[in-house]
């Protein structure tokens, strides 16, 4: 099979282009794809719009991110070409894949997969109608308008866990609005919660899943740390955090359910590491677009800016990584968002829930452009390369 040139590739899932940072040429960018010659994944380097194999030096990305200054060693490296991205973006997104011929992964591997919830005032008060309603769709758009009467919705400017913040919770409980996913967006403590199991994220250009039971459900599109094993943080990716309104409205302890299913964890399509040009200073700043077509013609435009995080992204990592908790393989952590999805798609008042099919492209023009297309998690492609695979696949190369 002969993949088409770059140029005649007309897809849902894009271009090279709309894969790559804005300013590319000067981004430090890796990846993974699987490398159908070595039966196994390889971390890759982008380098000109080619991809550069650097597994023989770094068998895993999680040895990359884990060097003191990954962003220095990996400008200076050089590798195998494998292919143009353009190659390797349209045999991972084409209905027929070429097997024989390379294709995107998500971009990391061995890293603890992580999510924080409910970090902008938004989200929190939709996570707060979720479970006032109880999944219940009709419901949802009454308590809405009465909640935000009582309680409004700015809370961009406060403090969570400060004694302001305190304050406000103690004159919610006296009211009886108040609610354990308002205790994570204004207390002390954060809710960070494991999103998948190490290496069952997905990459851009394949199909990402929601449960076929569920009929309430959302893309959260986000930004995702790359957090070393000491804490620091190394790069950045876009994610999709796909949620379950239903589940998660009926009762915060089916959170695993409502988060953790096969295809339900997107990262890519590259990590941007950290260097001068781009740090944590520009993530706080991003803007994160989404857009959602449906085959039914339906159409979504969002934006989450950073800027209006109620917790800082630094503040985050201390509760997830430090003397309390150890990821001897590093992390990477979604950020949040202020995506609240009400924008009604068939009747009125039931706001927002996917449809098998729908297009999500979730973008940024520091960090490229992540795009899915939505299918029953049932139904996606079954994981079934974990650690124990990857270690006898990199054992058998010669590579450990």
């Amino acid at each position: 099979m002969t993949l088409p040139a770059p140029e005649a590739v007309d897809a849902w899932f894009g271009t090279a282009a709309d894969a790559l940072p804005d300013d590319a040429a000067e981004s430090v960018l890796i990846g993974r794809v699987w490398d159908p010659a070595a039966g196994g994944p390889s971390p890759v380097v982008v380098r000109d719009g080619e991809l550069l194999d650097v597994s023989d030096g770094f068998p895993t990305v999680r040895d990359i991110c884990e060097l003191p200054d990954p962003a220095v060693v990996v400008a200076g490296l050089d590798g195998r070409p494998i292919a143009d991205v353009a190659q390797v973006l349209a045999n991972t997104g084409a209905a027929a894949r070429d097997t024989t011929r390379p294709w995107l992964l998500a971009p990391v591997d061995l890293q603890a997969l992580k999510a924080a919830g409910v970090t902008f005032a938004v989200s929190m008060i939709e996570r707060v109608i979720e479970e006032r309603a109880r999944g219940d769709l009709a419901l949802a758009a009454d308590i809405r308008h009465r909640m935000l009467a009582d309680v409004g919705d700015d809370f961009h400017d406060l403090t969570p866990g400060s004694e302001e913040a305190s304050r406000l919770k103690d004159l919610l409980m006296a009211e009886g609005a108040w609610s354990q996913y308002l205790e994570v967006g204004i207390g002390p403590d954060a809710e960070i919660f494991t999103k998948g199991q190490v290496l069952s994220a997905v990459g851009t250009a394949v199909p990402v899943g929601v449960l076929a039971a569920s009929t309430w459900n959302n893309p959260e599109p986000e930004v995702a740390l790359i957090v070393q094993s000491s804490g620091r943080v190394v790069g950045a990716t876009l994610g999709n955090d796909v949620n379950l309104r239903d589940v998660e409205g009926r009762s915060a302890l089916l959170l695993p359910k409502a988060k953790d299913n096969n295809a339900s964890c997107a990262l890519g399509p590259f990590i941007r590491l950290f260097d001068h040009r781009f740090g944590l200073d520009r993530v706080r700043e991003l803007e994160v677009g989404l857009d959602i077509e449906g085959e039914d013609g339906f159409g979504l435009d969002a934006v989450s800016e950073m800027s209006r995080m109620s917790r800082d992204p630094e503040a985050l990592v201390r509760q997830l990584i430090g003397r309390h908790h150890h990821y001897p393989d590093g992390a990477v952590l979604m950020l949040g968002t202020m995506f609240a999805p009400i924008q009604d798609r068939d009747r009125p008042g039931e706001g927002f829930t996917h449809k098998l099919g729908d297009i999500v492209r979730i973008s940024s023009p520091a960090l490229g452009t992540l795009v899915n297309r939505v299918r029953h998690a049932e139904d996606c492609e079954p994981w079934d390369f974990g650690v124990r695979a990857l270690m006898g696949n990199l054992a058998t190369r010669g590579l450990l």
